[in-house]
């Protein structure tokens, strides 16, 4: 567990009271007198601002973070802006997916290719512009990457420290290039976002997208230690398991980290602004996934409050959604999501989340607990699993499960 979680929580359990659920929701389970509720609000009102000042104090955050810069994507957006094709006009980056799509196929092959290649940062990231298009545009994105980071580690004006975090930049674009990767996005501004697909997305029966939690960035969107923490390790483990699960089925598994995570547990993993807007992201790429595929939402810790915010937008497609170590879902129970989706929930041996307090008030917190009996979820079992990042670690129930629900094999989860 984080230290200042940690702190905060054990100084949060040294109160008798704060085991008392608020009135009014999920969470509470027995009828208390009034005075009893008048307390109890009292205590947990108290008690959360005492968390939220012990993360302030023990992380140095007074304030949400900053996000960074949006660099190189302003300066694409810019030229995309000005840019034309065959003298035509190019569509808005932000059109939906379907204006996107019959544009592209109104081109011939050798104009898409043409503006792949001179726009590679929007083409690389365009909900509904093709699959393959896409890969082929940030190999090009990533290759005008590397040689910019290969610039700035060897620029004196940098600090040592800048120069270094070019260095890293330079050698995870590198990888993300190499043979055989399928980079379905890729922007460098700021912390970096990017998504990568295991599988033939364009031909999958069923999809599953990975959607991961705080301090996901470009940096460690793959890990050599610990690897099955990271979005990469995660997506490939799913995916083989998958397979092996049933390999009749035609699957495809997406690790998706085109969003903004929070930094660290503090302010930005406790509320859920940085959610929003993630869900928002989400549900532009499960709108614009080609074929007729079921999706799967594969959500782990902050990733599952980004699942649940997009929920009753999310497209009819999505038939599950599965959270491991949730802090919430920002909502009290399943049904709230609007969503027909099915919710399954676990937890792990030893995962801290459990310790952190499931409730929402003031805008802080995410509510309700999903594996609790009064969320609705269905909940299956981890055995082999431990802590808050193993639920994907080969040879555990828990990626057994999820690989289930991924591959449509309902009856083989292994339910509480």
């Amino acid at each position: 567990m984080p230290d200042s979680v940690s702190y905060g929580v054990a100084l949060v359990n040294s109160f008798p009271n704060f085991g008392t659920p608020l009135p009014g929701t999920a969470l509470s389970e027995t009828a208390l007198s009034e005075t009893e509720l008048t307390g109890s609000t009292a205590w947990r009102i108290l008690l959360t601002l005492v968390v939220v000042l012990v993360l302030l104090a023990t992380t140095g955050w007074t304030a949400v973070h900053s996000q960074g810069e949006p660099g190189a994507r302003a300066a694409a957006l810019t030229a995309w802006r000005a840019g034309s094709i065959a003298g035509r006009e190019l569509p808005a980056a932000n059109a939906g997916p379907q204006e996107i799509s019959r544009f592209f196929g109104s081109l011939t092959q050798a104009q898409r290719d043409r503006l792949a290649k001179r726009h590679p940062l929007i083409v690389g990231n365009l909900n509904g512009a093709p699959v393959r298009l896409r890969y082929r545009a940030n190999r090009f994105a990533l290759t005008e990457a590397i040689g910019i980071e290969r610039e700035r580690k060897d620029d004196d004006r940098l600090t040592e420290a800048g120069q270094q975090d070019a260095g890293r930049r330079m050698n995870r674009y590198k990888s993300l290039l190499g043979d055989g990767r399928q980079i379905l996005a890729f922007d460098p501004s700021g912390r970096g976002r990017v998504a990568e697909v295991f599988g033939d997305l364009v031909r999958a029966e069923r999809v599953s997208v990975v959607v991961p939690g705080v301090d996901t960035e470009v940096l460690n969107f793959e890990r050599t230690t610990k690897k099955y923490s990271a979005p990469v390790g995660m997506a490939r483990s799913l995916h083989r398991q998958e397979r092996a699960t049933d390999p009749t089925v035609r699957t495809a598994t997406i690790a998706w980290a085109d969003y903004t995570a929070p930094r660290g547990v503090g302010m930005d993993a406790a509320t859920g602004d940085l959610a929003r807007d993630g869900a928002q992201r989400l549900n532009s790429l499960l709108g614009a996934l080609p074929g007729d595929s079921s999706v799967a939402l594969m959500c782990h810790s902050y990733g599952s409050v980004v699942c649940g915010m997009a929920g009753s937008d999310t497209p009819e497609r999505v038939t599950d959604i599965a959270v491991t170590g949730s802090p919430g879902m920002g909502a009290d129970r399943a049904a709230d999501l609007g969503t027909d989706a099915q919710v399954w929930a676990m937890r792990a041996k030893g995962d801290w989340i459990a310790d952190v307090p499931h409730m929402q008030l003031g805008g802080l917190g995410h509510g309700a607990d999903p594996v609790s009996a009064g969320f609705g979820a269905e909940r299956l079992t981890t055995h082999g699993a431990s802590g808050h990042t193993g639920y994907f670690e080969p040879h555990t129930r828990s990626l057994a499960n999820l690989a289930a629900i991924g591959t449509g094999a309902y009856g083989s989860a292994e339910r509480q």
